[in-house]
């Protein structure tokens, strides 16, 4: 299946977890693809390159306009001008509400939610112009239900999922579609990491495992699966949608 084919697509956090698997399904299924991150993005390049698809990459910080902008320009200038933009790019966040800093607010705040606005910014006057375009936000069942220890982080992807709906509204009179996906716990190197700093590892991992109704978390491609749907003109007439990818977890009472 090639539903991407001819689709230039940017993804932003994809030097390595979901950003990753999203940039390399996206090559799987036709795509010419950009990815954008602070982290070096070559190895997943050269993944993608090696198994005969187009794929370049930018270092740059999301939350900078300036260099945001230059790093859009040089994209399309080597594959062409962004057909679906990725919001992947984020960070989780465990603060105490008394001793965050605004400094540590700012930073939060500024790259699990405005960059996700940044970026659509540089895309969505070449999407209006071609009445055709996508974005999928990528944001968090925090969004929607969270715990101890994680703040500001659910603030932060509840205005992603603000955003997505009111950005939608702005832009679909343009022929551009914007929905958001809220995965739940997904198996990347970072949570593998924080599994296994637990003081009974194995043990950790099957309480996380028994949360979920479907008895295990996601891996990266299934959550990539659908970000990648809801991009794709299968998707046509889905916007302003939130879409929850996590194993029946919040169905849980």
């Amino acid at each position: 299946m090639r539903m991407l084919e001819d689709e230039v697509v940017v993804v932003t956090g994809a030097a390595n977890g979901l950003g990753a698997a999203i940039a390399l399904l996206a090559v799987d299924y036709g795509a010419a693809v950009g990815v954008l991150d602070i982290a070096d993005a070559q190895p997943v390049v050269r993944v993608m390159t090696e198994a005969g698809g187009r794929a370049v990459a930018s270092r740059v910080d999301v939350t900078d306009a300036v260099a945001l902008g230059d790093a859009f320009a040089e994209l399309e200038a080597e594959i062409g001008a962004p057909t679906i933009l990725v919001n992947n790019a984020g960070r989780n966040a465990y603060f105490d509400p008394v001793d965050m800093t605004e400094q540590e607010w700012a930073h939060v705040l500024d790259l699990d939610l405005r960059a996700a606005w940044l970026t659509a910014r540089c895309v969505l006057p070449g999407m209006r112009a071609r009445a055709a375009g996508s974005i999928v936000n990528v944001a968090s069942i925090h969004a929607r239900a969270t715990a101890k220890g994680y703040f500001p982080y659910a603030a932060a992807k509840a205005g992603l999922i603000g955003l997505t709906k009111s950005l939608a509204l702005e832009v679909a009179g343009d022929g551009v579609r914007v929905n958001a996906v809220d995965p739940g716990w997904i198996r990347t190197r970072l949570v593998d990491e924080w599994l296994d700093q637990q003081p009974d590892p194995a043990a950790a991992r099957a309480e996380v495992d028994a949360m979920h109704p479907l008895g295990r978390i996601a891996e990266p491609r299934e959550i990539a699966e659908v970000v990648c749907f809801l991009a794709s003109r299968r998707a046509s007439f889905v916007t302003g949608a939130e879409w929850l990818v996590d194993g029946g977890l919040l169905a849980r009472f």
